[in-house]
């Protein structure tokens, strides 16, 4: 069965500093349009129920499960992958802190890992809060723990699966990235 004329639809999007008119069938995901159609394939298809975070990427500053959100959702939106986190060559000190700490073994779910890393560290300088929030000490109970926790990291990353188990290297990552306060470290 083919789709008809009237299923697509004209996707205008900045995806990593770059700006893509994509013409798509309706139906189609942010996931598949970036791997299949912009051969952005940093960006992994675990489980294509949301269910996994391997397909974790930032959609005008917010972390989306890319299986989930249909392309036609966001047009006109600003869409950060992967691909874009890095400067060039250059390794973004999250991507660096993952390869020094070794938070990663297979690799497939790294990505995700880093993509949800990079808003977690968004979310927490704007004062977003987390289920584990006030679990620590506060310095403002309008904002909410000083520093991340452990656990306040482990929440946040939660729905980011690694088959794997390297869960301790992924928290000591975050958390290094975090403390040693590297320069751009935080979006």
């Amino acid at each position: 069965m083919t789709a008809s004329s009237d299923s697509r639809h004209t996707v205008e999007l900045s995806i990593n500093g770059d700006r893509f008119a994509v013409q798509t069938d309706v139906r189609s995901t942010l996931l598949d349009l970036l791997r299949e159609r912009l051969q952005l394939t940093g960006t992994k298809k675990g489980c294509d129920h949301g269910l996994c975070g391997a397909c974790t990427v930032s959609v005008n500053g917010e972390r989306v499960l890319s299986c989930l959100t249909l392309a036609v959702s966001i047009d006109g939106a600003t869409v950060l992958t992967i691909e874009g986190i890095a400067d060039g060559e250059q390794l973004h000190p999250l991507q660096q802190a993952f390869a020094d700490h070794d938070g990663f073994q297979c690799g497939y779910c790294t990505p995700g890992q880093i993509s949800s890393a990079h808003a977690l560290l968004a979310e927490h300088a704007r004062g977003d809060l987390s289920a584990v929030s006030f679990d620590g000490p506060y310095t403002d109970l309008a904002r909410g723990p000083e520093a991340l926790s452990v656990n306040e990291i482990r929440e946040r990353m939660a729905g980011n699966i690694c088959r794997c188990g390297a869960y301790p290297n992924i928290v000591e990552a975050v958390a290094s990235c975090l403390s040693e306060c590297h320069p751009g470290c935080l979006p």
